[in-house]
Formats: structure tokens, C-alpha cells, sequence
């Protein structure tokens, strides 16, 4: 069965399949419970160095990556695209979880080694099961702490941007063409009526560093003179 894909998993690495991260929770969750309950750790080890392995050299040696993108996918179709670091982030945190739990097994620390196990089971299986991925939300959470974070941005240069200055608001989004909730944002302010201007953050990258944008969608309305005066997204 051909899949039509607005991504491409192997080179459009910024963005990814929403259900991606989701399986590989599944896996990771259910494996690191399957270890618990038949005792052998070794497990562990092995999902950590499977996570790892991916991070390291990317999607194409990610076991679960070639799971969903090589059978799921294409028999039920592409899901929500979505900003890749915050699943990434999360496999970093898991690596370092899996990590420790291995290095306290090996040191005959058991207690911990699987108190460890099983926070990465129950946190995984519920990012699977419900799509609250905690690690996600620590990456927004750091991105807010280095700075990134709502109401920071004051003033935006519409002439920068080759807007036009019209008396009233306009409504400035920063957006990436393979991401699915820019297209639902960008489609409900044009329906509204707002006079919309975007950035393509992945045509104009030094537009998005001098304003700080660290996940997109992100739109703000603005004045005639560039003036921030609410933030949408």
C-alpha cells in the first residue's frame, strides 16, 4: 500500500508522525514492564542502547521507528505531524533512565535498578496510552527557563518581514510547512477574518532566532507600529 506523506520520516528529521513517538512509548514501556515482571534486566540495557543507538545515528537504526514507519504507517496512513525535539528530549531522558537502572543492576543496587524500570515503564506507557509525554513537557518547560517563553516577544518589525502597515491589527505567526498545527492555526485566523502574516521559520531561521522561537506554531497580534498586543499561540 503507497502512503502519501507530507513528511518524509528519513530526511525531514525537524518534524515526525505523531503516532512515531507513541509506538515507540508502547514498546519501551511494555518491554521495561515485561522486565520487571520476569526479572531479567538485562532488558533494560537493551532498550536503553536500542534509544541511544537511534539518537546517536538516527531513525533508519531506531528498531521502533522502522516498526512504524515501515508497517504501521503505511497501512493506516500518516498522523499529525509535530515538532521532533520534544519526543527527542524524551528519548534522552529515558536513555538516561534506562542508564542508571542498568548501572544499579550491575552494582547489585536491585531496589533501585528497578524502581527506575519502572518509572520508565509507567511514563512511557502512559505517553502511549493517553499522549501526556512528560519528558515533552520537561523540554517546553527548559525551553521557557533559557528564555523562550510567552510574552517575550515585544515588538516585531513588520517591514522585516515584507508586511505591509495597515491602521489595525495584524496577527504575525511563525509557522513550518510540515507542521499540522500550524496549517489548523493558520487556517482558523484566515477564516476569522485576521489579517495574517507568516513566517516559514525553516525559509527565514535567523527571523526565528532574533525573536526567540523555539516551538511553532507561535503568532502574536501586533499594531501599526509592530507593537506586541496579545499572544495567540
Amino acid at each position: 500500500m503507497n502512503t502519501v506523506r507530507s513528511a518524509d520520516p528519513w530526511r525531514d528529521t525537524d518534524v515526525i508522525d505523531a503516532r512515531a513517538p507513541r509506538t515507540n512509548q508502547a514498546i519501551v514501556g511494555t518491554l521495561s514492564l515485561l522486565a520487571f515482571v520476569t526479572g531479567w534486566w538485562p532488558i533494560l540495557a537493551l532498550l536503553g542502547a536500542q534509544l541511544a543507538i537511534g539518537l546517536r545515528f538516527g531513525r533508519r537504526y531506531c528498531l521502533p521507528c522502522l516498526l512504524y514507519f515501515g508497517v504501521i504507517q503505511p497501512r493506516f496512513g500518516e498522523g499529525p505531524i509535530e515538532d521532533s525535539r520534544p519526543p527527542r528530549f524524551a528519548n534522552m531522558v529515558g536513555v538516561a533512565f534506562l542508564g542508571a537502572a542498568t548501572a544499579a543492576h550491575l552494582l547489585g543496587a536491585t531496589a533501585i535498578g528497578w524502581g527506575l524500570g519502572l518509572i520508565v515503564a509507567a511514563l512511557a506507557l502512559l505517553a502511549a496510552t493517553t499522549g501526556l509525554c512528560v519528558g515533552c513537557e520537561m523540554y517546553k518547560l527548559g525551553a521557557r527557563l533559557r528564555g523562550i517563553r510567552p510574552g517575550q516577544i515585544l515588538h516585531v518589525d513588520l517591514a522585516e518581514l515584507g508586511a505591509e502597515r495597515h491602521e489595525g491589527e495584524t496577527v504575525v505567526q511563525f509557522t513550518h510547512p510540515l507542521c499540522t498545527d500550524c496549517h489548523t492555526l493558520e487556517t482558523e485566523l484566515r477564516a476569522s477574518g485576521r489579517r495574517l502574516v507568516t513566517v516559514d521559520v525553516s525559509r527565514r531561521p535567523e527571523i526565528a532566532r532574533k525573536y526567540g522561537i523555539a516551538l511553532v506554531p507561535t503568532a502574536v497580534a501586533v499594531g501599526p507600529e509592530g507593537f506586541v498586543t496579545s499572544r495567540i499561540a
